[in-house]
């Protein structure tokens, strides 16, 4: 039995500086039993998978409200590219339009979780992703 805990960054790429949903994520995800690591406001998709690599996590939660969604994730996408990391799941989640959603998983994101998302969802979603 491995018993070793799923290692999650919540991240909260560009300039948009609301964070509560990410906190409330963050937290969550922490007392579901998850590692949590947060960023904080404002960092750039170099910064969120340096610090993923750097944490050694199974997870990169991006936490969007500004719309720019797809850039900053599709710039997140090619950093993890760019340094042989594609095998973290990543997840995006905030005010996500419904037609942006395909869009998103053909960039290679597992997950999207729209405002109003229940923290049991993510976690659900996470633990059936990632094999420990």
């Amino acid at each position: 039995m491995n018993n070793k805990k799923i290692r999650v960054l919540i991240a909260k790429p560009g300039l948009d500086g609301h964070e509560r949903g990410a906190r409330i994520i963050a937290y969550g995800l922490r007392d579901a039993g998850f590692e949590v690591i947060y960023t904080g406001l404002r960092q750039s998709p170099e910064q969120i998978v340096s610090a993923a690599l750097q944490e050694d996590v199974d997870v990169i939660g991006l936490s969007i409200l500004s719309g720019a969604h797809l850039s900053l994730t599709q710039k997140v996408v090619d950093q993890l590219k760019s340094k042989n990391a594609e095998d973290i799941l990543l997840i995006v989640g905030g005010v996500i339009p419904e037609q942006d959603v395909a869009s998103l998983k053909e960039m290679g994101v597992a997950g999207v979780f729209t405002a109003g998302s229940a923290v049991s969802q993510v976690a659900g979603f996470i633990s059936e992703s990632v094999a420990c």
